[in-house]
């Protein structure tokens, strides 16, 4: 049955002149029937350099609306309609309208992982691989920084601004035991330790790199390392063991998310079988986003 699906997804991408793209915490069987496989900024842009009629987007509900900014003429559905973000969820445009008035000096920069609603509000967006180069590109010495507390404060450490942070988090990367890690590293002790930084400060300490999920690739690709120690969802593990089979990897921890899971072959079979018109957004709405989306695609990584 799985591969009569997958053969039917062929037939009706290619016959609706339709793109998949999946996020690197995929599954590993919705990452195999992918035209595309990245973070959600590098998917983002894609949809946007692609232009097809009409996007599957693999992965939870901020990403597919953020491809729905970039590439505003596609029709972009989300190939599990239930697929949200805690993380994104944790933080409002009020509660940042709430805090621009507790900080009027302040400029705001808000991660991606984030509502529309939020993203209007604020002055950038960023992502965790150009975070540091879009607070200082910030027109203030005070910055408002949501809505990850952890990736917050790994950004106060690299820059001279004051930052104001919000206290949410990725319940995924925020619930991993740092007692995981260290056995793994006693373990391997040869392993480099990669750790996403939306992970609590103390898997940041045990790190030789802090990166997001492409800094990672690069890293690797780069090193003459052979094993990796992987602190993020692991679903990125598939994602690297494809791009680099002759290395290994082990996850830092029991770090999954249950959105990013929820995807499946019948979910995208679906998705193209249907008339549904995707990501809705309203004019108003998606001008202001759109703008500090732009501005985070502009600045750095």
């Amino acid at each position: 049955m799985p591969n009569k699906i997958r053969e039917e997804i062929k037939r009706l991408k290619d016959e609706r002149g339709a793109i998949i793209l999946a996020h690197s915490y995929q599954p590993g069987v919705i990452q195999d029937v992918a035209d595309f496989v990245g973070d959600s900024l590098e998917l983002s842009r894609i949809a946007a350099k692609e232009a097809a009629e009409l996007v599957v987007f693999c992965g939870v509900k901020f990403m597919a609306e953020t491809a729905k900014l970039l590439s505003p003429e596609s029709i972009v559905v989300l190939a599990a309609p239930r697929a949200d973000c805690s993380l994104a969820a944790c933080m409002s445009g009020e509660d940042l309208r709430k805090m621009k008035k507790k900080y009027p000096g302040a400029s705001s920069v808000m991660y991606v992982n984030s509502t529309l609603d939020l993203k209007a509000e604020t002055w950038s967006c960023c992502t965790s691989a150009n975070s540091v180069e879009v607070v200082n590109a910030a027109p203030s010495n005070e910055v408002i920084f949501g809505p990850d507390r952890n990736l917050g404060t790994w950004v106060a450490e690299q820059t001279d601004k004051k930052l104001h942070i919000w206290p949410g988090g990725c319940h995924a990367h925020s619930g991993a035991d740092i007692r995981d890690l260290r056995d793994k590293k006693a373990e391997w002790p040869d392993a480099e330790i990669l750790v996403h930084p939306e992970s609590p400060s103390v898997f940041l300490w045990e790190a030789d790199e802090v990166l997001g999920t492409g800094g990672m690739i690069r890293h690797i690709r780069n090193s003459q390392g052979k094993r990796f120690i992987i602190g993020t969802e692991e679903g990125m593990l598939y994602r690297l063991q494809t791009l680099f089979p002759e290395k290994e990897f082990v996850a830092a921890g029991i770090i999954i998310c249950d959105d990013m899971q929820m995807t499946t072959l019948e979910d995208i079979l679906k998705a193209l079988e249907s008339d549904d018109p995707g990501i809705q957004i309203p004019v108003e709405l998606a001008e202001r986003a759109s703008e500090a989306v732009r501005r985070m695609t502009e600045i750095g990584k």
